[in-house]
């Protein structure tokens, strides 16, 4: 999908809403737990419930893999079943020596035909050059996420001199602008937790016109107002990715009527936001 597809839906549904499919079999409905094909079923239901609300959807890899076969089977199946003009993420954090991404880029972008894969950068450039290779296919690079470990090494502050890393720069902020010339903001987006909306305005100071995509709306605390007033650009350039309150929202057959309810409540608010 191109970047001028993506602004387009955008901005037809007045909604930047990914709904992530981290599907859970110990949490999905319990009346579909004995279904055959428990893991597709909830998918599908979920993507029919909101299809219309929503301009993505990112598929969390490891939910998948950790059932063997029938979990890539699956995986594959709902690829298939989503709608063309959704955005599909492979929330996968591949990143490996340049022949092995490659190998991984293929995996995604050819056998299964995902839009975009999310990558970890710490291998360096040949590890993320063979993700940008693909015509309208996308990396997701990860900037700086949301999780607790982030300040493990995202947040470290560099000491060195100005033409080694930059005196004083966060080691994520580094990332950005190295990434950002490995890439474009037709090819290339990266991962920006919510839960760290302060830091939107001084990031978009170094990757203005690219999209990120941002997780942590949600259960995760993450305000949707403040990531929309402080990250959003003139194309949106938004992703906002809600997994666990819109897909658990509902635990009885009505499951995916209450997962409609709630992404409705994020496009509602979207749509105001892009006015």
């Amino acid at each position: 999908m191109t970047r001028k597809q993506l602004t387009q839906h955008i901005r037809q549904k007045q909604s930047y809403l990914c709904v992530g499919l981290d599907t859970d079999l110990t949490k999905i409905p319990k009346h579909l737990q004995s279904h055959p094909d428990a893991a597709f079923e909830f998918n599908k239901q979920i993507i029919d419930a909101t299809q219309d609300l929503c301009v993505a959807y990112k598929i969390n890899t490891a939910f998948y893999e950790a059932m063997g076969l029938k979990g890539w089977e699956a995986m594959e199946k709902t690829v298939n079943y989503i709608p063309k003009d959704q955005f599909i993420i492979a929330d996968a954090k591949r990143g490996d020596i340049g022949n092995t991404s490659s190998q991984y880029a293929k995996a995604f972008f050819e056998m299964m035909d995902f839009d975009a894969i999310t990558v970890a950068p710490y291998m360096g450039e040949d590890s993320v050059k063979p993700f940008l290779e693909f015509e309208n296919k996308w990396a997701i690079v990860l900037g700086l996420t949301s999780n607790a470990g982030s300040k493990d090494f995202e947040q470290l502050k560099f000491v060195g001199d100005d033409n080694n890393t930059g005196s004083g720069e966060f080691l994520y902020q580094t990332v950005l602008k190295k990434v950002s010339s490995w890439g474009n903001a037709e090819n290339l987006m990266f991962v920006i937790g919510a839960t760290k909306a302060s830091d939107f305005e001084d990031i978009r100071k170094i990757i203005p016109d690219h999209f990120l995509l941002v997780p942590g709306v949600g259960f995760q605390g993450g305000s949707l107002e403040e990531v929309s007033k402080y990250g959003m650009n003139k194309d949106c350039g938004l992703l906002v990715n809600a997994s666990r309150a819109i897909i658990y929202a509902g635990e009885k057959e009505d499951f995916a009527a209450e997962a409609r309810v709630i992404a409705q409540q994020y496009q509602s608010e979207m749509a105001g936001y892009l006015k």
